[in-house]
């Protein structure tokens, strides 16, 4: 009998779609009660994956050191209906399985068993937004392929209906051959149905068919047939891998992370060659054939219940998107952040720091005087406590990203800030990692996953460090502080302090990005194409996850990190002792092993209006900025009349220089808050760049030219500062 070359053609296997002639060893079943079965979460973005994720699994979550940003794997522990545990891995979100970013490569790899961090999937759950399945079922499709068993869930059933949708679910069922389950993630219906699906001992499999184009056929065979032959995959998941090659032929980072045999990358190659020769885009024609399938198939599952006019998304976006209103809604947006960090955290942060004052004068009544008590009082306490006091401006910080997220308008922000951003050789996208960085520069860093050009990516992980974090809030607050000493300083004059900061910060992002695509990373930027997700009410619940999980991060780091460097800075203050046991305490910190290590560094810094024990807190910060306010804590800590652990402000406001003269004036206040706008003074940031660009060449270059750019502003307003007078 002749064999057709097309899969599932006449002739060949009906399971593998392969000839006769390529014996394929059946996949090995793991026993049902081996291990927990293993569920990958998979879903487009925007689609209340994760928030699925977050009802299914609650606290028993597993995620990495930097939590709240949905670009790498979270594992989650759920339990059936029976009580029996399942491990979910929530993936990064993904149109498709042909990536064209390294958010979409890791849910391909993963899906694959490509990872060896990750272990391959028993099982997936695909979760749909059914007020939108046409776009959502191309990925369903491509899962589909890899003979894997899947349940389907239609989420937001609920904003379905309100546009008039109406989505046949048990159609759809009969049609895919999968479990299918209406769902409101955010309220949480259709849980219960999900994990009685989730519950089954053997899941169907699904009833895919689909029809290659002919003309493309011969060639998914070959491939198909080399990829099992290079390390025996199985036929299925070949087949689909050969699609997945042919269907995404200029994305680099598919051959990078397929690892192609060399009999398989030459009939790639000579298939590219015969193609191109003939002038077809034989890629564009394998997504509109799966199209056309999945068109076919929502025309059976959808009914329209009402004409579709603009929906309450559409009124909205023509105030928010709007050439004039959308830029003022922005603005505002951005000066209620602000203004709120100083107005909503005054009262906790006064609170906070009385409890620290309270503790430190127990201490001091309860132990005998002696380096134990000052170790205590000066290193723990003045240390860690002149940082924990900035938690409720971390926590407001982190609440309204969260918000901006939430709602569905950090789109809308990017899509605003795309005219702008093209001017300095990048697009709206680069903006979501950028505002992201205001909260940390390590998620941002992350983030910029999504992008698909290398080289925009590459030129946003080298100036998002530059927007200012919130571990440069607690140095600019104490400068502000120091600098506006008044108690009748308007709220309003500290907060534009701050905001002129802010904007330094990311006025030198655009420039260095500006600077970069046109010397070192030349590109023309791509048009940018971004989905506008519905408006949704704001999920305060996974808000307020988020930000907990972020305040404890940093409070961890705070008894981590800083706990530790403050303790080692204390040790360094204290000893050697000075020969005189009655000398002032900046004599004995100029005698100690930190004061010798400062008055090296000061040669460098002084031309600044820093001396070497400013010198010391930029040293020691390089492992987290914040780290510079517990280290001036320990360096000026004074003691009042009452024996209660002074102010660090207060302390700065005294601090002179040796013939008398104030060393914190306004001007070193103004420019040291610059240097810290563009020093790399972050270890983990610099980790993160290595590990996100895989090479020491990047984060080398980006601490180089962070660092020096600060050391010439700040040289440059100092001395222009002192030639005018101030």
């Amino acid at each position: 009998m002749a064999v057709d070359p097309r899969p599932g053609g006449a002739g060949n296997d009906p399971r593998t779609g392969l000839p006769p002639h390529i014996a394929a060893a059946p996949a090995r079943k793991r026993p049902a009660a081996e291990r927990a079965p293993v569920y990958a979460m998979v879903g487009n973005p925007n689609c209340g994956k994760t928030t699925l994720f977050n009802a299914l699994t609650g606290l028993r979550q597993k995620v990495g050191n930097y939590p709240g940003v949905t670009v790498e794997k979270k594992i989650g522990e759920a339990f059936s209906q029976h009580g029996r545990p399942m491990k979910i891995i929530d993936l990064p979100g993904a149109y498709s399985l042909a990536a064209r970013s390294p958010d979409e490569a890791v849910t391909r790899d993963v899906l694959l068993g490509r990872r060896a961090d990750t272990p391959q999937p028993d099982r997936i759950i695909c979760v749909l937004d059914a007020s939108n399945l046409e776009r959502n079922l191309y990925l369903v499709h491509q899962l589909l392929d890899l003979g894997r068993p899947v349940i389907v869930v239609l989420n937001m059933m609920d904003l379905a209906q309100r546009a008039g949708i109406e989505v046949r679910a048990g159609r759809l069922e009969e049609q895919l051959g999968v479990s299918v389950i209406p769902c409101e993630a955010v309220n949480g219906k259709g849980l219960v149905e999900l994990r009685l699906a989730m519950s089954r001992a053997e899941l169907p499999l699904a009833k895919h068919r689909w029809d290659v184009p002919a003309a493309v056929a011969p060639a998914v065979a070959e491939l198909q047939a080399a990829l099992i032959a290079a390390d025996g995959r199985p036929p299925l998941v070949a087949r689909a891998e050969a699609l997945l090659l042919l269907t995404n032929f200029d994305a680099v980072v598919v051959a990078d992370s397929t690892r192609l045999s060399e009999r398989t990358a030459s009939l790639l190659a000579g298939w590219r060659k015969r193609w191109a020769g003939q002038g077809t885009d034989w890629s564009a024609t394998l997504i509109k054939s799966r199209y056309e399938a999945i068109d076919q198939l929502c025309r059976n599952v959808i009914r329209r219940t009402r004409e579709q006019g603009p929906s309450l998304s559409d009124r909205v976006d023509a105030v928010l998107v709007h050439s004039i209103w959308g830029w003022v809604t922005f603005a505002a947006i951005m000066a209620a952040l602000f203004f709120s960090i100083f107005t909503l955290a005054e009262y906790p942060m006064n609170w906070i720091d009385g409890q620290i004052a309270a503790l430190g004068t127990w201490i001091k009544g309860a132990m005998a005087p002696g380096d134990l008590r000052d170790l205590f009082t000066d290193g723990v306490i003045g240390g860690v406590g002149g940082i924990v006091v900035f938690l409720p401006q971390i926590l407001i910080l982190f609440f309204f990203v969260g918000l901006l997220e939430s709602t569905g308008y950090m789109a809308r922000a990017a899509f605003l800030m795309d005219r702008p951003m093209s001017k300095v050789g990048l697009h709206g996208k680069s903006f979501i990692p950028l505002l992201g960085s205001f909260a940390c520069a390590i998620p941002g860093i992350m983030a910029t996953r999504t992008i698909e050009d290398a080289k925009d990516r590459l030129v946003t992980i080298l100036v998002a460090p530059l927007m200012s974090c919130s571990a440069r809030l607690p140095v600019y607050l104490l400068m502000i502080a120091t600098l506006l000493p008044a108690d009748d300083v308007p709220t309003i004059t500290k907060t534009g302090l701050m905001l002129l900061m802010y904007a330094l910060g990311t006025l030198g992002a655009f420039g260095f990005a500006w600077l970069f695509k046109r010397t070192l990373l030349q590109s023309v930027p791509p048009m940018m194409i971004l989905e506008l997700p519905s408006y949704q009410p704001p999920r305060l619940g996974e808000i307020l996850r988020q930000m907990f999980e972020r305040g404890w991060l940093f409070l961890k780091n705070a008894g981590t990190i800083i706990l530790g460097i403050s303790i080692v800075l204390w040790f360094l203050t204290t000893y050697p002792k000075h020969p005189d046991t009655a000398a002032a305490p900046d004599a004995q910190i100029a005698h100690s092993f930190a004061g010798q290590a400062g008055q090296l560094l000061e040669p460098t810094i002084k031309p600044l209006g820093f001396d070497w024990r400013i010198g010391i807190g930029l040293f020691t910060s390089f492992a987290a900025r914040e780290v510079f306010v517990s280290s001036m804590g320990v360096i000026f800590g004074v003691q009042s009349e009452k024996e209660d652990t002074a102010p660090i402000r207060d302390a700065l406001r005294q601090a002179t220089w040796p013939d008398g003269t104030r060393l914190f004036t306004p001007l070193v206040c103004l420019v040291l808050m610059i240097y810290y706008v563009f020093a790399m003074q972050c270890m983990s940031t610099v980790a993160i760049v290595k590990r996100e660009t895989n090479s020491w060449r990047w984060p080398l270059f980006q601490i180089a030219y962070m660092t020096g750019t600060a050391w010439v502003v700040s040289f440059l307003v100092y001395q222009g500062g002192r030639a005018l007078g101030f």
